[in-house]
């Protein structure tokens, strides 16, 4: 027997109901705020713009005042009502003018007034009460009425979803959008970065071919982050992902999700994660993440950002909420270089699993990147980007940019036909020291002190084991307050400095001031970046790298700032002996590699007088 069932109804989905939910809360809080903000407009409406313009402006007399006037002769007309006169009158004095009166008189109160009126001749009339109706349509429902209407059209808007950042559109997204068609970039453009790219390349398998993970039950990471120094081209990396993916690039800074309205960088979070669930498969890329995604702890110890944490918590509400699906794949990335600030998180398995970093390119790579950059420039045949690559160490991918636009554009300033090894050797010295100061007059004594101070670095380089080998040394003044320099260029990227390597650094940055000292028998103030450098590094060899028989190996130092240099100074902890054993140790090697480059110097004198004729 069959029977006829009942239909069972569709479970509502999670999902559904919560966005129902929520958009609901949003029309409600919109609600309060809108009556809120229709009563406080309404009455400034009325304090501001309606009163003055039915009630014109008038001078307030007393009643006696008025009665004079009015025997002398001065009141022009008058119009009277319940409890009021009105009208105009002469003012006294040669600069006579006519002026409107208002003055308040008790009904009933002078009974001469009309006959006063009369036997002066002035004209007078009886006012109305005012009709209720019109003081109320004009007052109350006109403006309600114009609120009304911009009521009915901000609450469809926000029946399209957004809430009240929805109405002017400060809760979309800001996200750049570029189609898979349109991305344009592919690992082709991209040098010096062969170890991210090989990590990124699975990414891409998964964009591709998701199928291929699926089957074996394996979930690919949700979140890359992009870590390293400014312009190693962390950015350009992930564009080239998406391209070399062929899926669209959805990208955003972080300082972008964060405004001033409260809600507004959670509304915008929700808003790139829809639009990318709609493209898919797609890459988020959020570029300097740590504008929003610093640890709630330091936030706690120095004052927290309300809006910033709201922002971060739908951050990483919205990376659990989405899954990397086969059908449609969404992988986020992000850059930073300060991933020792992000809060923890974010940097759990399950969100950011991956971190690739992205350093400073080696030879192999900087050589990469200006072949990569001089294609659209006309080089001379005997540019040798060998030795190009060899001048630039510690150069990253936009540095490298820089200089070789310098450099073309140092060639086309001379109406040179192509780039010469000159012009990218003199690109290198203006990026690094600045432009050159021919026309700033030093008097002999001062350039014969900076030949002499230069002389003193470049011979020490000779005479100290491990230094760097010198490549030019000027002593023309540049624009960034260098009277001279020598530049230094290494035989290859190193990674491992040992304790005397650092020494023979540390007497190469004083063989200037040791010059001086011994040429003159005085110092002067042209070492004082050279004694900073040298104070720096020696205080980090005690501090970070335990290079202190006294001290030993123990970490003084702060927390080191990974990518952007320098530390964060901690040295609370540090007992006021421990503060002078440090500030000791730092005195003895500064002064002990200054007396070293003093012998040096001392014993090859001849070699410092002819090497400063040659400068001179």
């Amino acid at each position: 027997m069959n029977g006829n069932k009942k239909p069972v109804p569709s479970k509502p989905d999670p999902e559904e109901e919560k966005k129902r939910r929520e958009q609901a809360q949003r029309q409600m809080r919109f609600g309060i705020g809108y009556l809120i903000t229709a009563m406080i407009v309404l009455w400034l409406f009325q304090e501001f713009i309606l009163t003055p313009l039915l009630v014109q402006p008038a001078l307030d007399l007393p009643y006696s005042e008025f009665r004079q006037k009015l025997a002398a002769g001065q009141v022009l007309s008058a119009s009277i009502g319940e409890n009021d006169i009105m009208g105009e009158f002469k003012t006294d004095g040669p600069n006579a003018a006519t002026r409107r009166y208002d003055t308040i008189i008790i009904q009933g109160g002078d009974p001469k007034l009309v006959e006063d009126l009369q036997r002066a001749g002035i004209e007078y009339s009886f006012r109305r009460p005012p009709s209720p109706a019109g003081a109320l349509l004009l007052s109350w429902i006109l403006p309600l009425g114009l609120l009304g209407v911009f009521w009915y059209f901000a609450y469809r808007r926000m029946g399209a979803g957004g809430g009240m950042t929805g109405i002017f559109g400060v809760g979309k997204s800001k996200a750049t959008e570029v189609k898979a068609e349109e991305v344009g970039v592919t690992y082709k453009d991209v040098g010096g970065a062969d170890e991210a790219i090989a990590e990124l390349q699975e990414i891409i398998q998964f964009l591709k071919n998701p199928e291929q993970f699926a089957r074996l039950g394996g979930r690919i990471p949700k979140g890359v982050l992009l870590v390293g120094p400014p312009g190693t081209g962390k950015t350009l990396l992930a564009k080239a992902t998406a391209g070399e993916a062929g899926v669209s690039f959805f990208e955003m800074s972080g300082s972008e999700f964060v405004e001033m309205f409260v809600g507004v960088g959670a509304a915008r979070v929700r808003d790139l994660f829809e639009n990318a669930r709609k493209a898919a498969p797609a890459i988020v890329f959020i570029d300097e993440i740590d504008a929003i995604g610093q640890s709630r702890a330091s936030a706690l110890r120095i004052g927290g950002n309300d809006e910033r944490e709201q922002t971060l918590n739908q951050l990483l509400a919205e990376i659990d909420g989405f899954q990397t699906g086969v059908r449609a794949p969404v992988i986020i990335m992000a850059a930073t270089n300060r991933p020792e600030v992000l809060d923890p998180a974010l940097m759990r398995a399950g969100r950011f699993d991956r971190q690739v970093a992205v350093g400073n390119p080696d030879l192999i790579g900087r050589r990469q990147i200006l072949q990569i950059h001089s294609k659209g420039i006309k080089l001379d045949r005997s540019f040798d980007t060998e030795r190009a690559a060899r001048m630039t160490p510690g150069f990253s991918g936009a540095d490298l940019a820089n200089v070789i636009n310098e450099a073309a554009l140092l060639a086309a300033r001379r109406n040179a036909e192509a780039v010469t090894m000159p012009d990218f050797e003199a690109a290198i010295e203006r990026v690094v020291a600045g432009l050159e100061k021919r026309t700033r007059v030093m008097n002999e004594r001062e350039r014969t002190a900076v030949a002499y101070h230069e002389a003193g670095h470049a011979l020490i380089t000779e005479l100290t084991p491990h230094a760097d080998p010198v490549s030019k040394i000027s002593i023309v003044p540049r624009s960034r307050g260098a009277l001279g320099y020598t530049m230094q260029m290494p035989v290859e990227d190193r990674y491992l400095l040992t304790a005397d390597e650092l020494h023979d650094r540390i007497a190469v940055m004083l063989g200037g001031r040791a010059a001086e000292k011994i040429v003159f028998d005085e110092i002067s103030t042209g070492a004082s970046d050279d004694i900073g450098r040298a104070t720096e590094l020696a205080r980090r060899m005690v501090t970070e790298f335990g290079m202190s028989e006294k001290l030993g190996a123990v970490r003084y130092a702060g927390q080191q700032l990974q990518y952007l240099g320098g530390a964060i100074e901690d040295n609370g902890s540090l007992s006021p002996k421990t503060r002078e054993l440090i500030d000791g140790e730092v005195q003895r090697i500064i002064t002990g590699q200054y007396e070293r480059a003093q012998a040096l110097l001392g014993e090859h004198r001849q070699a410092l007088e002819t090497l400063t004729k040659e400068l001179l």
